[in-house]
């Protein structure tokens, strides 16, 4: 029986849902035992994530089609409002622009907006809508457990949570441009499940080793 394009989406967010063991920090940060200076490095490597898969998903959106552009723009959209809330809770750490500026990006951190831009100039945009869409399933959970932990254990007010907030809240336009997107691509023939579970299992990698990295910084 042919899958719809919802169907696919939910059974690859499932398929390609990380190993719990996979991020050793987000449990830390629940339980109020990371560090402050974690918190903060976690804000400056954000500086860099955020604006770079911004420019990749604007490069996405003019090559796809005007379904997966659609999707495309949403994300740059959203991305660009996130990084008012990422000013916030930046300062809410302590970091002024100085430090900001001068500040040296860990490679285990930026390894995936790296890869995203990789996505950007190389792969099939609808093939990157479903990789994608099962990688921020895992990223908006990861969110709200920092939201809670923020408030719960270090003290952060709402606006400065607002970054984790924001993606952690259900995107339903976002998810409804996902279904069309991908329903289009099936419907052409153009969609490569394979490889875009490929694309995905590789997402989720270099998500984990952005968690790992902060983790194991000193």
């Amino acid at each position: 029986m042919t899958r719809t394009a919802r169907e696919l989406l939910e059974t690859t967010t499932g398929e390609l849902a990380p190993d719990p063991g996979s991020n050793p920090l987000v449990p830390l940060i629940a339980r109020g035992e990371a560090d402050r200076a974690v918190l903060a490095t976690l804000a400056l490597e954000q500086r860099r994530v955020i604006p770079a898969d911004r420019r990749a998903f604007l490069h996405l959106a003019e090559r796809a089609g005007p379904e997966s552009a659609a999707y495309f723009t949403a994300l740059a959209e959203g991305e660009t409002l996130a990084a008012e809330h990422l000013r916030t809770f930046t300062a809410a750490c302590g970091v002024d622009e100085a430090r900001a500026d001068a500040y040296e990006p860990l490679p285990g951190c930026q390894a995936y907006p790296a890869y995203v831009a990789w996505l950007a100039l190389n792969a099939n945009p609808s093939d990157v809508v479903l990789a994608l869409t099962a990688n921020f399933s895992a990223w908006g959970g990861y969110c709200a457990t920092i939201a809670k932990a923020l408030r719960t254990h270090y003290g952060f007010t709402d606006e400065a949570c607002a970054f984790f907030d924001f993606f952690a809240q259900p995107a339903p336009d976002l998810d409804e441009a996902a279904v069309k997107a991908v329903q289009r691509a099936l419907d052409a023939g153009s969609l490569d499940v394979t490889r875009a579970h490929r694309y995905g299992r590789l997402l989720q990698a270099y998500e984990a080793k952005f968690w790992t990295t902060l983790g194991e910084t000193p």
